[in-house]
């Protein structure tokens, strides 16, 4: 395991540079395809756990499709609105 103050102080140079520079610490674009990214990171993690139980579910009663169905569609709109949060911004 790492502590948090060796990711901090390896990770300050990098911020302060930027800062230092008068320029982001990171390009815009880059900053936008990591948002997205760990959007649909997360979203693909949150399906992991939903996806397992809606099928247990439907498993044992068919009339719970639709529920499952909608559960397991949910996270994916994280990545859409992430989406759409980078083509406004």
């Amino acid at each position: 395991m790492f502590e948090l103050a060796t990711v901090a102080s390896s990770v300050a140079p990098v911020l302060q540079n930027g800062v230092e520079a008068g320029g982001p610490a990171i390009e815009p674009a880059a900053a936008a395809a990591l948002a997205v990214g760990l959007a649909a990171f997360g979203a693909g993690y949150a399906e992991r756990g939903i996806g397992a139980a809606a099928v247990g579910a439907m498993a044992e009663n068919e009339d719970l499709f639709g529920r499952g169905l909608i559960l397991t569609v949910l996270p994916e709109t994280l990545v859409i609105l992430a989406l759409v949060v980078v083509f406004v911004v």
